[in-house]
């Protein structure tokens, strides 16, 4: 077995392990605690966070890991796998069944493998650079839809969301008025594995992180679509601003927050 395929099998079996633990867990009470006002996490959370990392290390003892739920300590490897146990905890304990795990290998600052896994619809989506998208085996594609009034969009708020409504509702104001329709599932990393299988056509979001986005947005590229910022920029998983489409309404995207900008004047950002 080559090297990179044990990257990816190892990501998909800790996945399933994780989605495993939370199915076992899904309906029951939970413990919440909040890390601020909007931003909880569960025991489920943490449960699933050791049993991807348990099984990460025993493979490559080596490597650096980024969770979610903990501390980054940083062994100074070229090799960082980024892992969010549940994104979409919210929905999960409120038994809205849109949640997942989300793993992604970053290698050399550039990822690599990606790995989104649905537990309760049993989807699997997975991504190796330059190898394609793929889920459930099934090779995937980005949509065909050419024009953002006929394109589906997603998106989701941030946790300061309460304190800076105005400033996003903006966005939404206007892409609302420009496309077909718009969703907001509640979970980044599903919302970009399902643009990867031409379910959604665009989505945007503000200060989503590294584990939101790393595994799902190799998934988009993979699949024929495009990642920028909000000015067209080449994307960083460490950035703020996220911009995904099929690549067909991308420009029209981009555009249509210009012409926001431009008419009521560009808003500045919310501080962290």
């Amino acid at each position: 077995m080559r090297k990179n395929d044990r990257y990816l099998q190892v990501a998909i079996a800790s996945a399933k392990e994780a989605g495993r633990i939370q199915m076992l867990h899904y309906g029951h009470s939970h413990q919440v605690e909040y890390k601020g006002d909007i931003n909880p996490v569960t025991e489920v959370d943490r449960l699933c966070e050791r049993a991807i990392v348990k099984m990460i290390l025993d493979a490559f003892p080596d490597h650096d890991i980024l969770t979610e739920e903990s501390p980054f300590k940083g062994k100074g490897s070229s090799w960082k796998w980024i892992i969010d146990p549940i994104d979409g905890t919210t929905n999960y304990f409120h038994r809205f069944p849109c949640f997942c795990v989300s793993i992604g290998l970053e290698v050399e600052g550039e990822v690599k493998v990606g790995v989104v896994y649905i537990p309760t619809l049993n989807e699997l989506f997975h991504a190796e650079k330059g190898k394609g998208a793929f889920l459930n085996g099934e090779r995937i594609v980005v949509s065909q839809i050419d024009r953002l009034n006929r394109s589906l969009l997603c998106t989701g708020f941030p946790y300061d969301v309460h304190e800076h409504a105005d400033f996003y509702l903006r966005y939404f104001r206007q892409f609302i008025t420009k496309s077909f329709a718009i969703r907001r599932p509640g979970s980044a990393a599903i919302d970009l594995s399902y643009l990867a299988a031409g379910r959604f056509d665009g989505f945007w979001e503000f200060k989503l992180r590294a584990w939101d986005v790393a595994a799902a947005t190799l998934m988009i590229t993979e699949a024929g679509g495009k990642v920028t910022d909000f000015q067209g920029s080449p994307f960083n998983i460490y950035s703020e601003k996220i911009l995904a489409s099929n690549g067909l309404i991308h420009q029209e995207m981009i555009e249509a927050i210009q012409e926001m900008n431009n008419n009521i004047g560009e808003p500045l950002p919310p501080t962290p």
